[in-house]
C-alpha cells in the first residue's frame, strides 16, 4: 500500500494543491469509478458520462487555488451533478421546455409550494447526510444515491458485507432520529 492510499481525502487535496501529481492520481483512483457510476445513472450515453467526470478532474487539477468548504467527495459529487445539469440543459429539446412551461402554468401555485418544500427538505437531508462520519456517509451515498448493493459497496471499498450493513444501519438510525424530530417540529408549527 502506497503512502498516498493511507492519506485522507483532505490531506490528498492539500498535497494536490501544492502540485503533487501522485496525490491527484490517488484522488482520481478513489473517485473516478464512483463518479462515473453516478453519472451513468443520470446520463444515458456512457461516453458523455465519462466526459463529464473527466471534465471535473481536469478542472480540479487545473485550478489548484480552488477552495472546498465541504468534504472532497461531496464537492466532487456536487460538481458532477451540476455538470450533468449543464449537459441536460444543452441536450434538452425545445419541445420539452415548452411542454414543461405549459404544464407549470396549468398546475398553478400548488406545484411551486410543493416544489419549495421538497427542495427545503432535500437540502435538510443533504445537510444531515454530509454531517455523517466520512466512512458512513460514503457507504450511505453509494447505497442510496448510486443504488449499489451492499455487496457491490463492500467490493468497491474493500470492506466486509457485515461492515457495510452495520454502517448503513447506523446511518439510517442517525438520519431517522434527526429527520423525525424535524418533521415533528414542522407538524407542530403547522398545527398552531
Amino acid at each position: 500500500m502506497s503512502t498516498y492510499q493511507s492519506l485522507t481525502d483532505h490531506e490528498l487535496f492539500v498535497l494536490m494543491q501544492d502540485g503533487d501529481k501522485c496525490a491527484f492520481e490517488e484522488i482520481y483512483e478513489r473517485f473516478n469509478g464512483l463518479l462515473y457510476i453516478y453519472a451513468c445513472k443520470m446520463v444515458p450515453d456512457r461516453e458523455d458520462a465519462r466526459d463529464i467526470v473527466q471534465e471535473i478532474f481536469v478542472y480540479l487539477w487545473s485550478n489548484p487555488n480552488i477552495q472546498i468548504k465541504t468534504q472532497l467527495s461531496s464537492y466532487l459529487y456536487t460538481a458532477v451533478r451540476y455538470k450533468i445539469f449543464d449537459w441536460l440543459d444543452k441536450n434538452k429539446s425545445r419541445t420539452n421546455y415548452l411542454q414543461s412551461l405549459e404544464d407549470f402554468s396549468q398546475k398553478g401555485d400548488y406545484v411551486t409550494d410543493d416544489y419549495i418544500r421538497e427542495k427545503e427538505f432535500a437540502a435538510l437531508i443533504e445537510k444531515e447526510v454530509s454531517l455523517l462520519p466520512s466512512k458512513m456517509r460514503v457507504i450511505f451515498e453509494m447505497s442510496r444515491r448510486q443504488h449499489l448493493t451492499q455487496k457491490e459497496i463492500a467490493e468497491i471499498l474493500h470492506l466486509s458485507d457485515k461492515t457495510v450493513k452495520k454502517q448503513m444501519s447506523n446511518a439510517l438510525k442517525v438520519l431517522r432520529l434527526k429527520l423525525t424530530s424535524f418533521l415533528l417540529l414542522a407538524i407542530i408549527l403547522l398545527i398552531k
